[in-house]
């Protein structure tokens, strides 16, 4: 598990931008392979789908293979996945319109559109299709730590994820606030890179106190045998944050994102995709964040609560 303080951050947002702007575009503009060519009516030869981090590269590209093999079938071009680092790399690549399709954090979606990415909402992961969806945000310690209060947070060493996660660091800041304690200087911040690396790093005791959203906590790593039951103390949780949007860009041919919006509502359920003979039961579809039935569509105004929270913590990410 990697760990980076937050004074080196800006230095491997920037790197894993360049990274994965180079990886979208594979080889050189004139080969008809690059994932950023596109055909005489501006329709990409390949679309790239890149993600946000919260688990380790192999797991994430597997939770989406079933997402990418849909999108191809229906649409008939070829889909690259790619795995970004950090938020920043893929708001990055999505300006510069290398990544055609972006799974964002709420945050690092407003972050985006706010400030001048060419995005809209897909659709977002729903455990029922009525659903109003969302997470909470978990402050957590070691179990039987003498921190019992976001009060006790200051002078300590603290886990966030990354400076434009939602749940890992822009809720928290607010909450943190509200308690007295600054978020910049009243604590020691480590950026882990993602909600299981910063759930992990409080665990084996490189931060007093840490940030991860809910499910990583309680169902993610205890499945996965990263975390027993009792490992962890959850000494605070936020208000509901609106879930997680998949964002296509704009300026894509506009036949081609309707396509993709209806593949996004109707296509990319655990029903459709057992009726489409993509999984012999809804239980053996694997779908990313483990969401129990699918994307269900959302508008941008579906984050304007995560615009407020910009307003009250007036974090320097938010003018990033």
């Amino acid at each position: 598990m990697r760990i980076s303080h937050s004074r080196s951050l800006v230095g491997v947002a920037m790197a894993a931008a360049a990274t994965l702007a180079l990886s979208a575009c594979g080889s050189s503009a004139d080969e008809d392979s690059s994932a950023g060519a596109t055909g005489s009516e501006g329709t990409p030869e390949t679309l790239v789908l890149a993600s946000i981090p919260s688990e380790d590269s192999t797991s994430l590209q597997q939770e989406f293979a079933l997402i990418q093999q849909v999108i191809e079938d229906e649409t008939g071009i070829p889909v690259e996945f790619q795995n970004a680092t950090d938020y920043a790399a893929v708001i990055e690549a999505q300006r510069a319109g290398k990544v055609h399709i972006g799974h964002y954090g709420p945050f690092s979606y407003a972050t985006a559109k706010d400030s001048g990415v060419p995005v809209q909402p897909l659709g977002v992961f729903a455990d029922s299709p009525d659903e109003e969806p969302g997470y909470r945000s978990y402050a957590l310690v070691p179990a039987g730590s003498d921190i019992r209060s976001l009060e006790d947070f200051r002078g300590k060493t603290v886990c966030f994820v990354d400076p434009t996660s939602t749940s890992g660091y822009l809720y928290p800041s607010a909450g943190l606030l509200e308690a007295g304690v600054d978020p910049e200087a009243d604590v020691t911040p480590i950026f882990a890179g993602g909600h299981d690396a910063s759930a992990l790093a409080v665990k084996s005791g490189q931060c007093d106190a840490g940030f991860a959203f809910d499910t990583m906590v309680t169902e993610t790593l205890v499945e996965k045998g990263d975390l027993a039951e009792g490992d962890l103390d959850v000494i605070w949780e936020s208000e509901m944050i609106a879930a997680s949007p998949s964002a296509v860009l704009t300026t894509l041919p506009q036949d081609l994102i309707d396509q993709l919006t209806d593949i996004y509502a109707t296509k990319l359920t655990r029903p459709a995709l057992v009726e489409a003979g993509y999984c012999a039961g809804e239980d053996e579809c694997e779908l990313p964040e483990g969401t129990e039935y699918g994307f269900i569509p959302v508008t941008d105004d579906f984050y304007d609560g995560v615009r407020k929270v910009c307003e009250i913590t007036q974090s320097s990410s938010c003018a990033s």
